[in-house]
């Protein structure tokens, strides 16, 4: 079993250490000849580099001061959870330009308000005997309780929701903004007046009032303590309270296996057959490194590995290493070469054989970069290509797209430059700000207002276990996918030359969730345009992740799918979801049907690690690189 690597062999020399984008973009000034400058010289094209079609950003020159920037910058950014106030500000500036510029709708903005304001004096004359003059959106589930139709406090609330709608009103559809830019302005409002919410006040919200009178005050009692027992927890750097029932290898990540291959950056897991016959061609999952990788392998009842290998599969599973200082350096290429070895240690085991190749969220797209790679080359090591909750075009992102201005990127470049990586804090804090009603307020009101304590469960104590994301790659990932989008225009570049996802041959199976903020289901669904192979589409109800962990059994799911061959006609998103029929029940089986049918036949178990280490000492699942902290 091959070893980890030293760090030395990792890093660069502090004193070396130098901004991403002075190392992905060279200046323009800089002399063609140099074997690290662009591959266009702009004093020999026929336009100003800013009209050419291959146009790219030139970084200034270097400058002695920059540090001072760079430390400025990190430092703002612990007390703006990374979230960069320039960006804020001009976009705020941008809207306001605007809308001062558009008298018609400020017109229209004041007829709103006016008729609001009719809205709601109707409704307080009517003492709560009609029907509500607003009604909240369908997720909106703060004003639900029946103490809510009560007066006042029917008029507090319609009162915010009215608010609330004049400002969406107001931030949108303003002549000359982009429609991102409205998006993230309406965002930031949003953010401001969820804050607000008459349902985050002890003496606004009745619901709390009326447990306050019940219990005399318990629940303030018992808020109180919550609340200091999570700020204990929280800036000591502990889980949230609940999370140590659930260690891997005890509580979560029991599927027996063992570590048949390590590297700097993953320990690779192959599984132990349960059945006396396997299906010959071998799973390798890819899953994200954002993440640890046992959001597939929870608990024995919703874990899909144990459920693939249970159906006479043989699965390998990468575990990647949680990056630290010393790591700042790794890129995206380092970690595709680590799928390369993953691949190789797995044609060690299984030889001659090609593998049925998974890949969730970024995990999917590194694999879909890599398989467009390995198509490039002739390399047919790849049976069928399977994506979860993966983007491959990342034009209409989601609500992602509000962190990946250039504003933020830069800013977030800045906190990486100084620590070295992207902290699970400050990841966690982009994605609560996207759900802020749900994942900031709705919890303050039920712990610290109500008094009640949410019981820790498997998924919830996997996702508090969060990793951190190396300085390089981050940048790379943002910059060239999100930033750049270069993958679906066939301009992401892997060993200087660019890949293309039309030389995937390899059939897909690509499975998307209703409910998904981080990969919208339209997004993913752009891969029947960037493809050309059959594309077997399914979109199952559920998030990013409780979409994804789908076990059989499990109550209220449903999914839709079908199967594209390549040389289908288009159908547009929404149209294939009114024409596919929805079937209740997991997607899980269907997918192991698929597997099936794209598989040779069945076999006897491979032996663990390969006839090379049939002698050898294996660490038994799930390995040493989940423990990492």
């Amino acid at each position: 079993m091959v070893e980890p690597m030293s760090k030395s062999k990792q890093q660069s020399p502090a004193n070396k250490i130098t901004p991403i984008r002075s190392q992905l973009q060279a200046p323009a000034t800089q002399d063609a000849a140099d074997p690290k400058s662009r591959d266009i010289d702009p004093s020999k094209e026929p336009l100003p580099p800013e009209l050419s079609l291959r146009f790219e950003s030139v970084m200034p020159d270097s400058y002695s001061t920059q540090s001072l920037d760079h430390a400025i910058k990190a430092h703002l950014a612990r007390f703006t959870m990374g979230v960069t106030p320039y960006g804020l500000s001009s976009l705020f500036f941008n809207w306001g330009v605007h809308l001062a510029g558009s008298p018609g709708k400020q017109v229209q903005l004041i007829e709103k308000a006016a008729r609001k304001v009719a809205r709601l004096m109707i409704a307080a004359a009517q003492h709560g005997e009609a029907d509500p003059c607003i009604a909240p959106l369908r997720h909106d589930k703060r004003f639900d309780a029946p103490e809510w139709q009560q007066w006042p406090y029917n008029l507090i609330y319609q009162n915010f929701l009215l608010t609330q709608q004049w400002w969406y009103n107001a931030t949108n559809d303003v002549d000359g903004m982009s429609r991102r830019d409205e998006q993230a302005v309406s965002f930031a409002t949003r953010q401001i007046l969820d804050m607000m919410s008459p349902a985050n006040g002890l003496w606004t919200n009745p619901e709390v009032l009326a447990k306050t009178v019940q219990e005399a005050g318990a629940n303030l009692v018992r808020g109180a303590q919550y609340l200091a027992q999570d700020w204990e927890r929280a800036i000591s750097g502990k889980p949230p309270v609940g999370a140590e029932d659930y260690q891997p290898g005890r509580d979560v990540a029991v599927t027996p296996g063992k570590i048949i291959f390590r590297s700097h950056l993953l320990e690779l897991i192959q599984y132990a057959p349960q059945t006396d016959a396997v299906t010959s061609e071998p799973i390798l999952i890819v899953p994200a490194w954002i993440m640890k990788y046992y959001i597939l392998d929870l608990s024995a009842h919703n874990s899909l590995v144990r459920y693939l290998v249970s159906q006479g599969f043989t699965v390998f599973m990468i575990s990647w290493r949680n990056p630290d200082a010393g790591d700042r350096d790794l890129g995206m290429d380092d970690y595709l070469a680590a799928v390369g070895e993953a691949l190789d240690a797995v044609g060690g085991v299984v030889p001659e054989t090609p593998v049925h190749a998974v890949g969730y969220c970024l995990g999917g797209t590194l694999l879909s970069i890599k398989a467009a790679q390995m198509a490039r080359e002739q390399d047919d090591r790849l049976k069928t290509l399977t994506l979860l909750a993966t983007q491959v075009d990342f034009e209409d992102p989601g609500e992602l797209q509000l962190f990946t201005s250039e504003s933020q990127v830069s800013f977030l470049e800045h906190v990486m430059w100084d620590q070295g990586y992207l902290d699970t804090k400050q990841m966690a804090g982009a994605f609560q700000l996207l759900r802020s009603t749900d994942l900031i307020w709705s919890r303050y009101v039920h712990e610290y207002l109500m008094g009640g304590r949410q019981d820790m469960f498997d998924l919830m104590a996997w996702n508090a276990d969060a990793t951190r994301l190396p300085y390089r790659m981050h940048s790379d990932y943002l910059r060239r996918l999100y930033l750049n989008n270069e993958l679906s225009q066939g301009q992401y570049k892997v060993d200087g030359r660019p890949v293309a996802l039309t030389d995937i041959s390899a059939p897909v199976f690509c499975v998307s969730t209703a409910g998904d903020h981080v990969a919208p289901w339209q997004s993913v669904y752009k891969l029947h345009i960037l493809s050309d192979t059959d594309v077997t589409f399914v979109l199952t109800s559920g998030g990013h992740n409780a979409g994804i962990v789908s076990p059989p059994g499990h109550a209220g799911r449903t999914y839709q799918i079908s199967t594209v061959a390549h040389n289908a006609k288009y159908v547009a998103p929404e149209d294939w979801r009114a024409q596919t029929p929805q079937q209740d029940g997991s997607w899980w089986s269907e997918f192991v049907t698929w597997l099936r049918a794209q598989s040779s036949g069945t076999g006897k178990p491979s032996s663990m690690g390969g006839a090379e280490n049939a002698t050898a000492t294996l660490d038994d699942a799930p390995g040493s690189y989940v423990f990492q902290r």
